[in-house]
């Protein structure tokens, strides 16, 4: 998983995006993690590891 800073994340969306699409990205915000960003792939498949265990 890679990290950018939120500065970076903000003033290279694009890079961000690219990077989301093949692995999550951590960005940090003063050294702490606040999102992660993954493909909606990745989302999905979360969703549905998710629903299989809860239903």
């Amino acid at each position: 998983m890679q990290i950018l800073a939120a500065k970076d994340a903000k003033y290279n969306f694009g890079r961000l995006i690219d990077i989301a699409r093949a692995e999550p990205v951590t960005v940090e915000k003063h050294g702490r993690a606040v999102v992660v960003v993954l493909s909606v792939e990745e989302y999905e498949r979360l969703k549905a590891i998710e629903a299989g265990q809860n239903g």
